[in-house]
Order: C-alpha cells, then structure tokens, then sequence
C-alpha cells in the first residue's frame, strides 16, 4: 500500500505541476497585464466615443449664466407657486373626436378610439361659490393656467393644444367651467383635416 501512496502522490505532483505550468502559459498568452484584462468590458467594443462635443456643451454652460436651458424646464412653471395657500378644484379632462355616420357603420376614415384620432380636448372645473367674473384664464400650447379668489389650477395638458382656437363656458347652476381645446395634430393618414 505504501508503494501505492507513493506512486499516487508522485502522479498528483506531476500533475500539479503540468497544470499549473500550462495555466501560466494560457495567462500570458491571452492578457499579459491582468489589470487592463479587468478594466475591459462590453462599452469597450467598437470605436471609441466622441468626448469633442461633450467638452463643447459643458464650455456653453460655462459661458452662460443661465442655470437650465429653455428646453429643459417645463413650459407652465413661472406660474407654480408653492407659496400660494388656495387649494387645487376638482377637474377632469375628456378627449373628444368627431364621428360621423361614416365612421360608425363603414369605418371609411380609419378612426379609431384611440387618444390619437381625437381632435378636442375638453377641461370640466368644478368651481364652488365662484362667479364667472371672478375667473382668470390663460392658455398656452400645453399648459392651463386658471386663478380665482379660492381657487387656483395649474394644469400640464397631454397633448400640445392650438391656445387661441379654444372656446369656454361657464355654467352658473353646476358651478363648472368647461374649456374645449382644440388638438394640434401632425397630418398624416388619420388627422387629414
């Protein structure tokens, strides 16, 4: 048995070394510097990127006073104010569209209920114990702006909105303002009119 042992560890010596000797040569072959073979990964693929027209935007924002661009704040946000104590009214916004008998038994112009073929925009305001006098309203291309003595609404529209082409309507028995608002659209095969 000893002569067994012997042999046996003799062969496991042979073979560690084997081993190792051939993990060395594989190392050396595929990366002889193992700090830059871990720094590597997939964003390293393909050409290098670009840094010129990072470093140029950062010059700009240099030069400039400004604190944003105008891209970057929200159309709508001179009029938040966080200081303002009047409570928000209640509101809803409907999307309507026109349907004709066309649309409805033969689906001739390609409408469908989606929020893309709609060509209104409909705000209900619930306005409790205010007169239509007392109502301030101002309208931009996406945002609402409405004041009155109690109540104050801001409102970010979903969809871009032609300011001057609206029309509203205060009903004095429901305490309501409803303002329709007409969609701007880009033309294509859906909004063709």
């Amino acid at each position: 048995m000893e002569c067994l042992g012997v042999s046996s560890a003799q062969h496991l010596q042979a073979l560690s070394t084997l081993l190792s000797t051939q993990q060395d040569d594989d190392g050396d072959e595929d990366c002889k510097n193992v700090t830059a073979c871990a720094g590597l990964g997939p964003g390293h693929i393909g050409p290098p990127p670009k840094r010129d027209k990072e470093v140029s935007t950062v010059y700009e924002k240099k030069n400039s006073k400004d604190i944003w661009s105008e891209e970057e704040v929200a159309e709508g946000s001179q009029y938040d104010d966080l200081a303002d104590p009047r409570p928000q009214p209640e509101y809803e916004v409907i999307l309507k569209q026109s349907v004709g008998t066309e649309d409805l038994f033969l689906g001739l112009n390609r409408k469908d209920p989606s929020s893309m073929c709609c060509e209104a925009m409909l705000v209900k305001i619930k306005l409790p114990d205010t007169a239509a006098t007392d109502v301030v309203l101002d309208v931009k291309e996406k945002f609402l702006d409405l004041r009155t003595p109690k109540y104050k609404l801001g409102l970010h529209l979903p969809h871009p909105t032609h300011s001057h082409g609206g029309k509203a309507q205060f009903f004095s028995e429901r305490e309501e303002l409803e303002v329709t608002l007409l969609i701007k659209r880009p033309m294509d095969f859906i909004n063709m009119q």
